[in-house]
This record gives structure tokens, C-alpha cells and sequence, in this order.
């Protein structure tokens, strides 16, 4: 009987006292925690108001408003449509492939960040010494410092897939672009035409829309470098990144550029000339 209790020391009606006490115990330390890092883990949760909810906005708002996404979004359809009147496409297949390595480069320069955040929660302790020697940082403990980096590595992480997943999305516009009906095809009409010069132009823009998310990943990384220093700086930095992407998206001195576009004025005679 007693190596019985020794083997299986919790059985029914026991185990509940041991659940409820694990239970309490559990709740008490994460209580605890809560309190001890508050203002931490709400900066936290402004982070990531701000960040979901710019991007619900952009998507939103890009609807009914010209923005950079739209209005490049209206250049690649043209695009597409005059590739389908030339039988040479060398250049746009270079064009997409120049894209494809500028995702290429961000995924490559990820990888290389999750190594040395990895490397830096490695040494976790001695970083947080090192953080507490400057001047105006507000100090935090063990846990919170490590996961501040945890939460740092998942913004990269997310960036990695992010931008792999538009690489991928360049190589189908690229299949796309070698697919294209040629000229002098003439089982093809012209309605046919006009609706793969949608759909090649739609897979662009959203690979030009994941490589817009890396960036926007980038930029959000960066403010949570802030978070080391003061959670109120880093709170500081997160709207400002709204403001700058907002700015640069939908009232940017390149998209006017782009929304205007010149049209040649007729020429009317004057009543002396006409005379």
C-alpha cells in the first residue's frame, strides 16, 4: 500500500486539493509578475494596437483614397497590358526578378538579426548588466528583459515569412509573365488579354503588399529597441511610426507625383491666327 501511495501519490478525490493549490499558486506568481511589469506589458499591448491597427486602416482607408498601393497598383495593370503588345518580354521578366531580390536581400539580412537576438538571449544576463550601466534606462528584470527579446525575435520572425512568401509570389508572376498569350496568337481575344493583364498585375500588387508588411515589420522591430530603454519611449516611438507610415502612404510628395498624371493640353488657334 505504501509503494502504492509512492507511485501514484494523487489519485481522485486527492488530486483536487493538489490541482487547487497549483492553481492558486499559479495565479498568485502571474499576478505578481502582472503588477511588477505593468507598464511593460501595456506598452506592449499599445505596440501591438498600433501596429494591427494601422494595418486594418491602410487596407481599409486604400478603398475609397488614393494611396501608393492603389495608385501602383494601377501602373502595374498598365504595365501587364502593354507587355501583351510586344513579343520581347526580356525587360519585364528582368524587372521582376530585380523585385524578387530586393525580397531576397530583406529575407537574407532577417535571418541574420534572429542570429544575433538568439546570440543576445543566450547571454541574457550579461546584457541586462551591461543595459543597467547606462545612463537613463529604466531597469527591468530577468524575465521581462528576456521576454522583450522573445517578443523582438517574433517581429523578425515574422518579417522572414513575410518576405518568403513574396519571393514566392514574384516566382508566380514571373511563370506568369512566361505564360503571357504572344501577339500573334490569334485564338486568344482580346477579352482574354484584358483579363490576364488583371490577374498578372493582381499577383504583383500582392507581392508588392507582403514585401510593404516586411518593411512595416522592419520599422516596428526598430521602435522595440526603445522598449530597452523606457517603455514610455517605446510607446513614444510606436505612434510615430503610425505618423510615418501614414504620412508616406497616403500623403507623400511621390504619390502626388504619381496621381498626377499630365495630359497634352489641344491646341487651339487664336482669333488673329484664324483670321
Amino acid at each position: 500500500m505504501g509503494v502504492q501511495r509512492c507511485l501514484f501519490p494523487l489519485r481522485g478525490v486527492e488530486a483536487v486539493p493538489f490541482a487547487f493549490v497549483f492553481c492558486q499558486r499559479l495565479t498568485g506568481i502571474c499576478m505578481s509578475f502582472v503588477q511588477a511589469n505593468l507598464i511593460h506589458l501595456l506598452a506592449a499591448l499599445w505596440f501591438v494596437v498600433c501596429w494591427g491597427g494601422y494595418t486594418r486602416y491602410a487596407s481599409w482607408k486604400g478603398r475609397d483614397t488614393a494611396c501608393l498601393a492603389s495608385v501602383l497598383h494601377l501602373y502595374r495593370e498598365d504595365w501587364m497590358r502593354r507587355m501583351l503588345l510586344r513579343d520581347n518580354r526580356i525587360a519585364d521578366a528582368s524587372v521582376i526578378g530585380n523585385l524578387e531580390r530586393n525580397a531576397s536581400f530583406f529575407a537574407s539580412s532577417t535571418l541574420i538579426i534572429l542570429a544575433g537576438i538568439l546570440t543576445v538571449l543566450g547571454a541574457s544576463e550579461r546584457a541586462v548588466s551591461l543595459l543597467a550601466d547606462i545612463p537613463m534606462v529604466q531597469q527591468a528584470s530577468q524575465g521581462m528583459s528576456e521576454i522583450k527579446l522573445l517578443c523582438l525575435a517574433l517581429v523578425f520572425v515574422y518579417a522572414f515569412f513575410t518576405f518568403s512568401w513574396c519571393m514566392r509570389q514574384y516566382n508566380f508572376a514571373a511563370v506568369l509573365v512566361g505564360s503571357a498569350p504572344m501577339i500573334g496568337e490569334r485564338h486568344v481575344s482580346e477579352q482574354e488579354r484584358k483579363a490576364f493583364a488583371s490577374r498578372a498585375a493582381r499577383v504583383i500588387s500582392m507581392a508588392a503588399n507582403q514585401f510593404n508588411f516586411g518593411l512595416r515589420s522592419y520599422y516596428f522591430g526598430m521602435t522595440m529597441l526603445a522598449w530597452f530603454v523606457s517603455p514610455w519611449l517605446f510607446m513614444l516611438m510606436s505612434a510615430g511610426v503610425v505618423f510615418v507610415l501614414y504620412r508616406r502612404e497616403f500623403h507623400s510628395d511621390v504619390l502626388e507625383v504619381m496621381v498626377y498624371t499630365p495630359t497634352e493640353q489641344p491646341v487651339v488657334d487664336s482669333p488673329k491666327d484664324a483670321a
